[in-house]
């Protein structure tokens, strides 16, 4: 124990050490990070940036990005880009969008960030709304997506596909908009970064920190998307106290990257939290090559969202089960050891001997083989953009793999809370960051039940559940062209009201729910529905599954079984999950998903169990506009597209009654 205490001070002393040379003062901006980097951290040629080009992980430096970015700005100072203008990018995670963002920003442009998944109506939406001049293209078809709409987009200038064969997909119709790809731009502005120069240095001295740097479309749940105004002051005061609470990263850590930057929590967690401290960034290929890049690149961090952590502890549990035996009682056994020297570890206490020895044997049979596949480095995961289920928590941390979570909104900047490195409180979203005032409103009276800070943190604070909101360095400027909205969810005191239900439990904030999402059935029970579904989450079986109730006599759910392990129960080919039917009727599947319904269903009060329930073919989609791009359920879209199947569900247990 000594020794760990031991440990964390020396590396507390040596982020110390770092942010005194490398300052994030009051007046940081987002193109102020890198360049100082650059000035106190490392040296220019210092690999900043890796990516894989064919079989080969290329790194790239910070002198190359600097130059690119300059190369970038001296283009659009050529075009008349001005200080506040907006330039927009819907493009994967890679190399160019830091290129193309780092030249925006030093010259005042504001970055408006497209979801790849959006439809075209609603990047033209964004486009029109935004206003944006440019548009950077990441690949050949979104820029088809983009031709189809460029002409209803006036504003739009430029189109900068980062291929260079654009010319095959131009329509036979004239395009208002000019052409060019990245890698002639950029040619085009070393040309004029000579003349240039100066300008960019004067329009980067010039910009302020409550200058807007970004605007992130909402992914609305409902109603139309709003753009979130984010200023360089919200994202560089976020990343500051971030750090302070998480002291364990430093300019030797290694991030892949796979959330998607045009979200803000990888935008923060990952892109400007490495431009601040110096940590390198490594771009995964895919969601689907993310274990190989995990292996090859060997991170040290990684921000990651709950989901892909429940199917790492599904696959774990299976492997280490699924042969029966000697092998699955050395595996249930490991995980136990794990627990309960987790458990003694988070208490401060002392494991003993016999415990230390079990943990070993434990980590050299099962632990190592877990962690080797995500490369065998990971100092710690941080998830986000969802409530991570307490119990998978609790098996990574048996493993001895470090999960900390975080919670806020596009709005916030994003981060809220975070847990605190060294002391976790699993079912949380951790320490409220310094700075901010994050409170319990009674969800009925409007009376706020209690405000707690950074500085008030009490390991044994609890409070009853209520809306929780917050004021601060990290509450948005407003929503884009949308002043009533803004006023809707920023009062007079200057609270932003999250929409999210929570409470303080041991000192952390702990998230229950969406107050959108509440369902209130026919005898005024209030039921939140995540609890709820994360309950039947538990169930290897189960990959999503949607609560229905409001107004209802009793509670049902649409329920999307895990395909891998369906085909193998049942031994299904790929033609039964496109059958036209969007629903499975077989009664042996029905059966043998009811017999994991039933089994979680103890664990919940009988008015939140599930009495009956549909079992849809394939998972909600966002091209079928049913779930956003960060995996919300979109719910009246559900239950409206299949009312006639939830209809006829209530009627046949009525009928059964």
């Amino acid at each position: 124990m000594l020794f760990y205490r031991y440990s964390v001070i020396l590396v507390d002393y040596k982020f110390s050490y770092t942010l005194k040379m490398n300052s994030i003062t009051e007046s940081t901006t987002i193109p102020d990070l890198l360049r100082n980097v650059v000035g106190y951290v490392h040296d220019e040629n210092t690999s900043f940036l890796l990516h894989k080009v064919k079989e080969n992980w290329v790194e790239i430096s910070y002198k190359h990005v600097l130059d690119t970015a300059d190369a970038i700005s001296s283009y659009f100072l050529e075009m008349g880009i001005t200080k506040g203008d907006r330039l927009a990018l819907i493009i994967e995670n890679s190399v160019d969008w830091v290129y193309y963002d780092q030249g925006l920003q030093q010259i005042g442009g504001v970055n408006v960030s497209i979801y790849p998944t959006l439809s075209e109506s609603e990047i033209e939406y964004i486009l029109n709304d935004s206003g944006a001049r440019t548009l950077l293209a990441g690949s050949p078809f979104l820029f088809r997506k983009i031709l189809k709409v460029a002409n209803n987009c006036p504003n739009l200038q430029r189109i900068i596909p980062v291929f260079d064969d654009y010319q095959k997909y131009l329509p036979d119709t004239e395009l208002n908009a000019g052409v060019i790809s990245l890698k002639n731009l950029i040619e085009e502005g070393k040309k004029t970064i000579d003349r240039y120069k100066k300008n960019i240095e004067i329009a980067r001295e010039a910009i302020l920190p409550s200058d807007l740097t970004s605007l992130i479309y909402t992914s609305g749940t409902t109603g139309t998307p709003k753009g979130v105004m984010l200023t360089h002051s919200n994202f560089v005061q976020n990343v500051k106290v971030c750090l302070e609470q998480i002291p364990v990263i430093n300019k030797d850590d290694l991030f892949l990257s796979f959330l998607p930057l045009s979200h803000v929590f990888e935008r923060t967690a990952t892109y400007h939290v490495c431009c601040a401290v110096g940590s390198k960034i490594a771009f995964a290929q895919s969601l689907e090559l993310l274990a190989k890049n995990m292996a090859e690149v060997k991170p040290t961090v990684m921000s990651c969202v709950p989901r892909l952590l429940e199917r790492i502890h599904d696959k774990a549990m299976k492997n280490g089960t699924s042969a029966g035996g000697i092998k699955a009682k050395i595996f249930l056994w490991a995980i136990e050891t794990g627990k309960e020297f987790r458990e003694v570890h988070e208490a401060g206490k002392q494991a003993s001997l016999i415990l230390g020895i079990k943990k070993s044997i434990a980590e050299k049979l099962v632990f190592s083989k877990i962690k080797e596949k995500t490369g065998g480095r990971l100092k710690f995961m941080l998830s986000g953009g969802a409530a991570l289920p307490k119990n998978v928590g609790e098996f990574f941390g048996n493993l001895g793999i470090k999960v900390l979570e975080g919670f806020g909104l596009t709005e916030t900047s994003p981060v809220m809370s975070v847990t605190e490195y060294h002391r976790q409180v699993y079912g949380t979203v951790g320490r409220i960051i310094p700075g901010i005032e994050v409170a319990i409103q009674d969800v009925e009276s409007k009376n706020i039940i209690t405000i707690q800070t950074h500085e008030s943190f009490d390991e044994n604070f609890e409070c009853a559940e209520g809306e929780i909101i917050v004021r601060g360095h990290c509450v948005m400027k407003g929503y884009w062209n949308k002043p009533l909205e803004t006023a809707e969810v920023i009062d007079k005191e200057g609270w932003f009201h999250t929409g999210d239900v929570g409470r303080y439990y041991k000192g952390n904030l702990q998230i229950t729910d969406r107050i959108k999402n509440m369902l209130v059935n026919a005898y005024g029970k209030n039921i939140y529905p995540t609890p709820v579904e994360n309950t039947y989450l538990k169930s290897p079986k189960i990959e999503q599954i949607f609560l229905i109730g409001d107004k209802r006599e009793y509670v049902t759910a649409i329920v999307i079984p895990s395909k891998e392990v369906l085909q193998e129960t049942f031994n299904l080919n790929e033609e039964f999950f496109q059958e036209q039917d969007s629903f499975i009727r077989d009664q042996k599947i029905l059966d043998w998903l009811n017999a994991d319904i039933r089994k979680y269903s103890s664990e919940l009060a009988k008015f939140e169990r599930l009495k009956s329930f549909l079992v849809k073919r394939n998972p909600f989609s966002i091209e079928e506009g049913e779930i956003t791009p960060t995996m919300k359920a979109k719910r009246k879209v559900i239950e409206n597209k299949y009312s006639e199947d939830i209809s006829d569900m209530y009627l046949q247990e009525t009928e059964a009654d």
